[in-house]
This record gives C-alpha cells, structure tokens and sequence, in this order.
C-alpha cells in the first residue's frame, strides 16, 4: 500500500499498524507525535490502528532542552 509520511509517498506492507510503522521508521514512539489524515493520533491507539492505502503521515519530533 502507499502512505504519504511527511509528503513522501513510501510502499508499506498492506494491514500495518501505526506501531508497526513506527518500527519501521526506526522511531521512539514517546517522542514523536502523529497526525494521521488531518487528525492526532494518541500514542495509546497506535497499536490498534491499522493504517490504509493513500493514508498521509505528519511524523513529528519532539525536543527537549532549554
């Protein structure tokens, strides 16, 4: 399937989830955050969240430090 993750479209496997994907990514999941179409997605569904066909990813990082 094709899922557009930070405006680049990129072939993932079909039935993902979005902690699969996360992995995928080599990502930490607690610092990052995800909008997935238009609207955040809680860290707390990313394993129950099976990303479809045509889906955009907004993956930002968080920061710390002062």
């Amino acid at each position: 399937m094709r899922i557009r993750v930070n405006g680049q479209w990129q072939e993932h496997p079909d039935g993902l989830s979005m902690a699969e994907m996360v992995e995928r990514l080599a990502l930490h999941p607690q610092r990052i955050a995800v909008e997935r179409n238009k609207a955040l997605l809680p860290r707390a569904r990313y394993a129950e969240t099976t990303l479809a066909d045509n889906d955009v990813l907004e993956i930002v990082t968080l920061v710390g430090g002062g």
